[in-house]
């Protein structure tokens, strides 16, 4: 027997052992697809994006025509910071409290007749509730103005993600109701969906990682994390899905691509 090389078995033994990594085709996919529309009908006044333009969230996709909507805005601002009803009924309450307070003090000693003292009682109490009812009115046009506020805020269509724009369906001057204006695609993270034989059912676990090989000529090594599991195996093709969250800072891969996916040895 020929004695053993110690060398080439400490080699041997340090090398990656991928003799059991199972080894799957996949589909690289965006993280979600949203058709961006509006809660309002109108015109369209502007769209700020095109196809293949990234985007932020928050930022402002497209605008609908607002100028009559905005002018009521101002007019329920204006409104909203009046101070004058609220001033005057505030003074008006102070001159009746001033004139009870009088009219009490000559009643008091026999020189004021007592419909005099209901009389200035009946005029502070109704000074009272028009100040409150100036108050009640304030804060009504302050909630006005909110509600105006937001419905300018509505004529103004964000993204709800970071993203590519997929596809752009209006333009400027025409009519929206409720069709999308914008198809987007989250691509950060992206989605690996990959189709696997019930063989290896026992042995996809949510939380493990998996390496994913783009096909040319993007290629590349990345790290995935297996996200879902599919509970039901098909039992015409006896195979079940697997979903791997793939990380994709900076969008540097494109959705759509075919890859291979490796998951370590038992």
């Amino acid at each position: 027997m020929k004695p053993i090389n110690i060398f080439l078995l400490t080699v041997l033994l340090s090398l990656p052992v991928y003799a059991h990594a199972a080894e799957f085709r996949g589909l690289i996919e965006p993280h979600r697809v949203i058709k961006i529309g509006s809660p309002t009908e109108g015109i369209l006044a502007t769209v700020d994006v095109d196809r293949g333009d990234l985007v932020q969230k928050g930022q402002v996709l497209a605008t609908l025509e607002s100028s009559v909507e905005k002018a009521n805005m101002e007019a329920a601002r204006a409104r909203a910071e009046m101070q004058g009803p609220l001033k005057a009924k505030q003074a008006s309450k102070e001159l009746f409290q001033g004139k009870k307070n009088r009219v009490e003090q000559l009643y008091k000693k026999d020189l004021a007749s007592a419909s005099e003292m209901e009389e200035a009682e009946a005029n502070r109490d109704v000074s009272d509730m028009q100040l409150q009812e100036a108050a009640e009115n304030k804060r009504l046009a302050e909630l006005e103005y909110k509600r105006a506020v937001e419905v300018v805020k509505r004529l103004t269509i964000r993204s709800p993600v970071d993203g590519v724009v997929v596809e752009r369906f209006l333009s400027p001057g025409e009519y929206i109701k409720e069709q999308p204006v914008i198809k987007l695609a989250q691509i950060d993270p992206l989605n690996v969906e990959v189709i696997i034989p019930a063989e290896h059912f026992v042995s996809i676990k949510v939380g493990m990682r998996a390496k994913v090989i783009p096909e040319a000529p993007v290629g590349g090594e990345y790290a995935a994390v297996v996200k879902i599991v599919d509970r039901v195996i098909d039992a015409a093709s006896g195979t079940f899905g697997v979903r791997l969250q793939l990380p994709n800072p900076g969008n540097r891969l494109p959705a759509g691509l075919k890859c291979r996916v490796i998951f370590p040895p038992k």
